[in-house]
């Protein structure tokens, strides 16, 4: 039954007993003639203004009612733009207001959802083309090495090489993903214990020695004296200031150089900047420059890209250590990779 029924109804009920009390005063002749007349005509009058009031105030309750259904439905169908108006009732108007909210969160929800879809397809594609590419080039060279095509020992090396090279590739490939499966984990716990960040930085330059000479690169590191310990895991930290600095030895030109600076700060944390002379980043791109597997250069060159993981790795593991990193652009050339932590048993001001 529906509600203005129901209110009719209780309406007509208590305009009953009125009556029945009439036809019982009239019959029994308990009121004189001229008071029982006047309380007809206040009773018909009654009756009519309590129709009249039932329509007027039951309208814009059915109405609230009948949009917040007909909300709700559009929500089942799929549909989350659409906004309940607003009621003269307090009540009414309180409930159109929660359906709102309710709707907006779900907007949210949907919305995330389908960029996370959308990400997953996208991650899905490219990680199929950056395996698919390097498993390529070894079946091409390996047929080319069994069929016995090439005679020359000269190139008969160099495809063992580039054999060497795609298959070293292919490798690292896997492994970064694989970082990224272990750093996206739930519960994933870190052996942190104090390290000095400056004597990790300088382990990091040595692993990266002969990528450094080879590009004849300048390397400035400008870091404080007696700088106090940081609460890492060494191996993941050291992972990703190598990431950092790989990123940052592809894009230098020949000749160029690399600035690793460090700086203390009192509120309790330091930070760690890696500044290269490379083209830079354009600014369409600085948003997403930490996403899995994306690449500033849209012809995806393998020659000069890497795999697209590698500052994704980075920003992960500085998450798990409670540090921030960011990327900010250089006035004449390149670009700044920085992050922070937190120094030994000391908290940064929120």
């Amino acid at each position: 039954m529906k509600i203005r029924t129901q209110l009719l109804l209780a309406n007509i009920a208590s305009i009953g007993v009125i009556v029945i009390f009439l036809i019982f005063s009239y019959v029994e002749m308990v009121l004189p003639p001229t008071i029982f007349n006047l309380l007809v005509i206040i009773t018909l009058i009654a009756t009519v203004i309590s129709i009249l009031v039932h329509l007027y105030l039951t309208k814009p309750i059915l109405k609230s009612i009948q949009d917040i259904s007909a909300g709700a439905k559009k929500i089942r169908e799929g549909d989350f733009n659409c906004r309940i108006s607003e009621s003269k009732i307090i009540e009414l108007n309180t409930m159109a207001s929660n359906f709102n909210d309710m709707n907006e969160q779900l907007l949210k929800s949907f919305e995330n959802l389908s960029k996370s879809e959308a990400s997953r397809k996208q991650l899905v594609a490219n990680i199929s083309h950056d395996l698919r590419t390097p498993i390529a080039s070894i079946k091409a060279f390996s047929e080319a090495l069994e069929d016995g095509v090439v005679e020359d020992k000269e190139t008969f090396k160099q495809y063992l090489r580039t054999l060497g090279l795609e298959t070293q590739r292919l490798s690292d490939l896997i492994d970064e993903l694989f970082q990224l499966s272990q750093l996206d984990a739930d519960g994933i716990t870190l052996e942190k214990q104090p390290y000095h960040i400056d004597q990790l930085i300088v382990e990091t330059l040595q692993n990266q020695l002969f990528q450094i000479e080879e590009k004849k690169l300048n390397i400035e590191v400008d870091l404080p004296e007696q700088l106090e310990p940081v609460l890492i895991s060494p191996s993941k930290m050291k992972q990703a200031v190598i990431n950092l600095l790989e990123n940052a030895i592809r894009y230098s030109p020949m000749n160029g150089t690399i600035k690793i600076i460090g700086r203390r700060y009192k509120n309790g944390y330091i930070k760690i900047s890696v500044t290269d002379e490379g083209e830079g980043i354009p600014e369409e791109d600085m948003p997403y420059v930490f996403e899995r597997l994306y690449r500033v250069e849209k012809s995806r060159n393998r020659e000069t890209g890497g795999s697209g993981l590698g500052l994704a790795i980075a920003k992960s593991i500085i998450e798990l250590h409670d540090g921030e990193i960011g990327v900010e652009r250089n006035d004449k050339a390149g670009c700044t990779f920085w992050f922070t932590l937190t120094r030994t048993g000391q908290r940064p001001l929120k």
